[in-house]
């Protein structure tokens, strides 16, 4: 009877252990209504399903015009710095490095950085920023644009950034969030770029993704 029982256990056990193994390995789809309102526009809000990063035209480290056709079918990590940023975009950019490391060989993650000083950072700027961390041409793409343009793809795309401001002259966002998107240009999953233990994390998701594209 106990050996009976103590198998009983043992199979209830293994039962919850798999179920928790299995719910690990699906990540959310996160839309707008899973974000902190601050972090949404209005008109967005209420919105519980369907969210998709919305179309973007960049120009990156070299010159050339990025956009979601250079991430079509892609894993990518989203984040938005400066270079003349002296805290939080440096460890960022660094480990942005280390996750193009860590999946050099996997064609399918990419990387995509965009300035929030795009009328500081010039191209040549930005190839300067590029070589020093690293970058590799068509899998991180560190990005200038039309401020507006950007500015709107970090509060009503990524929701990156308090939605405060309207892209002008005087508004300015600064944000530590990495943004993880899958293949369908869903968002998957917000860590903070500059803990080590979150970059753990994120790579972690990323298998994750990899397994179900």
């Amino acid at each position: 009877m106990k050996i009976k029982i103590g198998i009983g256990i043992l199979v209830v056990a293994f039962s919850v252990l798999i179920f928790l193994v299995n719910k690990r390995s699906e990540l959310p789809i996160l839309n707008p209504s899973d974000f902190n309102p601050e972090l949404v526009d209005a008109s967005l809000q209420n919105q519980a399903t369907a969210h998709t990063v919305a179309d973007f035209e960049l120009l990156n480290q070299n010159g050339e015009t990025i956009t979601q056709a250079n991430y079509e079918n892609k894993v990518y990590v989203a984040d938005f710095f400066f270079t003349r940023c002296p805290s939080i975009c440096p460890v960022m950019s660094n480990n942005i490095e280390k996750l193009q490391n860590t999946f050099i060989d996997n064609s399918i993650v990419m990387f995509l950085s965009l300035s929030v000083t795009p009328e500081l950072d010039s191209i040549p700027i930005l190839k300067e920023y590029a070589q020093k961390h690293g970058a590799i041409d068509g899998k991180w793409n560190i990005t200038t644009g039309e401020k507006k343009h950007i500015y709107n793809l970090a509060r009503k795309s990524y929701f990156a950034v308090v939605n405060e401001g309207d892209g002008g002259l005087q508004d300015f966002i600064h944000t530590a969030n990495f943004i993880l998107v899958d293949t369908k240009k869903q968002i998957r999953g917000v860590y903070d770029g500059t803990i080590d233990k979150e970059i753990e994390r994120l790579i972690n998701d990323i298998k994750i993704l990899m397994q179900k594209s």
